[in-house]
């Protein structure tokens, strides 16, 4: 998935990735992380989620990373917010009360341009991701976040064989092999999002599961 693919999607509005309302998932499962309100949350591949607000509207500060310019200006517009805007090095940043929206590349964000971030919730990155960039993407986040902190991962599993992604399915297994060293996973929710997926049912996927895991960064080296 190079970076023209998701700037194409985003201008040419193929977007059925957005959800139009707060992930259910995240309203539900969020107290399990633990995370103290005023706490900085980091959000990564963010495009124009109603999740943002939640969280800002939950108490926290967060901020998100997105690719997409229309994504972000699209947030800002449909909120009614007038942006702080900003150029740090590769990144363009728009600010509000609670929110930063950091414009630009995720693999090229660098701790310090963040700050401390205590917790990370991520809906969209992994699944957005092939494999190979998966793992790239995990060991990113691990320079990029501390030990202890916490938060809430959501996936999506199902059979490759049958649909390619994106979105990209996320196995127990690989997140076994490649997140696990580095974060203790706890699965608290499995739910089926066959039915909310047409694009899968119109290819013959015959179970499609949205998954929910709590997840805390371990002790680093």
């Amino acid at each position: 998935m190079q970076a023209d693919f998701w700037q194409q999607r985003w201008t040419t509005g193929q977007i059925g990735f957005h959800q139009d309302q707060v992930n259910p998932l995240l309203r539900e499962f969020w107290p399990m992380a633990g995370v103290e309100p005023g706490a900085r949350v980091l959000v990564p591949l963010c495009g124009k989620s109603l999740d943002l607000g939640w969280l800002v509207d939950q108490g926290y500060t967060v901020i998100g990373v997105e690719l997409s310019q229309t994504a972000v200006e699209d947030y800002f517009v449909a909120h009614q917010l007038e942006p702080h805007i900003t150029d740090r090095g590769a990144f363009r940043v728009y600010a509000t009360q609670g929110l930063e929206i950091w414009c630009g590349d995720f693999f090229q964000l660098a701790a310090q341009d963040i700050g401390l971030c205590a917790a990370l919730y991520d809906r969209a990155a992994m699944i957005a991701l092939p494999s190979a960039m998966r793992e790239r993407y995990v060991e990113h986040l691990g320079r990029l976040l501390p030990s202890g902190c916490s938060g809430l991962l959501i996936t999506l599993d199902y059979d490759q064989a049958i649909l390619a992604g994106p979105p990209f399915s996320v196995p127990d297994e690989w997140l076994a092999t490649f997140v696990s060293p580095g974060w203790e996973l706890t699965k608290v929710a499995g739910r089926d999002a066959l039915k909310s997926s047409a694009k899968a049912l119109k290819a013959g996927v015959t179970q499609m599961d949205e998954n929910a895991y709590v997840l805390v960064r371990k002790p680093q080296a």
